[in-house]
């Protein structure tokens, strides 16, 4: 599959783009999560969107892969400029809109673009996510698992960041706990990705969990006049399953669709047969005709 890379000048950083499809077919924009970058959503299930008559973009948010990053545990950004950059990046590319896809810190940066970016969003497709983003959290959700809350008091002593072979093993064991059928081989695969075409692998992996939430937006989702799609892994220990049932509730009109064995992962393999067709039959344009393909 072919596809066009680019950097794009957003609000005085750089960001990494790369493009795939037709521009004329309607636009998919893929944020990704914290401690990601653009390589987090699988070139094959994007393959899959452009089959369906979809023109996808990826990019690296700040401080990941390829676009600006800050120093080590000295982000001076938050949240909103997250959102403010993909809004920035549409106006560049020249898309008035774009259905939005975000996952996890992604669907937290979904949310603000929505609400403070209104013109910009087509629809909503959020994944992983809790009402009011990561960094707010409320007495009426679950909190993290208790492996989790283990995991982020006593966390493994990072690696040299100039060892390939240990960054990538830290890699893996990272995303291990977060997934109830965890595919080794292909975590090693994307984290030997990871280790070579990112510019400052430290910040990447530092920097997005620091960052300000800003103020507290879940009243506000009741704003929302746009379409929204609610993904969640039923066996997420991250945000556990309620999380995105609350955040479905809040937006109105929104649907939820649980992702059975599925945790706090970018969509695992086994969920695309559901989940493509899904995002599909979303992000369907009025005026398109025909079954979607």
């Amino acid at each position: 599959m072919q596809t066009t890379e680019r950097f794009v000048n957003v609000n005085d950083v750089e960001l990494c783009v790369q493009t795939f499809g037709d521009p004329a077919d309607p636009a998919i924009l893929l944020l990704h999560g914290a401690g990601h970058s653009l390589i987090a959503w699988d070139e094959e299930f994007i393959g899959r969107l452009v089959a369906g008559g979809r023109y996808v973009i990826r990019f690296d948010s700040r401080d990941a892969g390829r676009s600006t990053s800050y120093p080590v545990g000295a982000p001076t950004y938050g949240l909103q400029d997250l959102a403010a950059d993909a809004a920035g990046l549409l106006a560049e590319l020249g898309i008035p809109a774009a259905h939005v896809v975000g996952m996890s810190q992604g669907s937290g940066v979904a949310q603000l673009l929505a609400l403070d970016h209104a013109d910009r969003v087509a629809s909503l497709t959020l994944a992983s996510g809790t009402p009011g983003g990561p960094g707010h959290w409320y007495d009426d959700l679950p909190g993290m698992s208790e492996e989790i809350q283990k995991l982020f008091a006593d966390e493994p002593a990072q690696p040299d960041w100039t060892d390939r072979a240990a960054v990538i093993e830290y890699l893996v064991e990272a995303e291990r706990p977060f997934s109830p059928r965890f595919d080794e081989d292909r975590t090693r695969a994307w984290s030997a990705q990871v280790a070579d075409r990112t510019v400052n692998v430290a910040a990447q992996l530092t920097n997005p969990f620091l960052i300000s939430a800003g103020d507290p937006w879940r009243e506000r989702l009741a704003e929302l006049r746009v379409p929204a799609l609610v993904f969640h892994g039923a066996d997420d220990p991250m945000f556990p399953v309620w999380h995105g049932q609350a955040l479905a509730a809040e937006i109105p009109g929104a649907t939820f669709v649980p992702l059975e064995h599925t945790g706090h992962e970018v969509f695992p393999r086994h969920t695309w047969d559901s989940v493509v067709p899904a995002i599909l039959d979303h992000t369907r344009s009025e005026d398109r005709e025909g079954p979607v393909r």
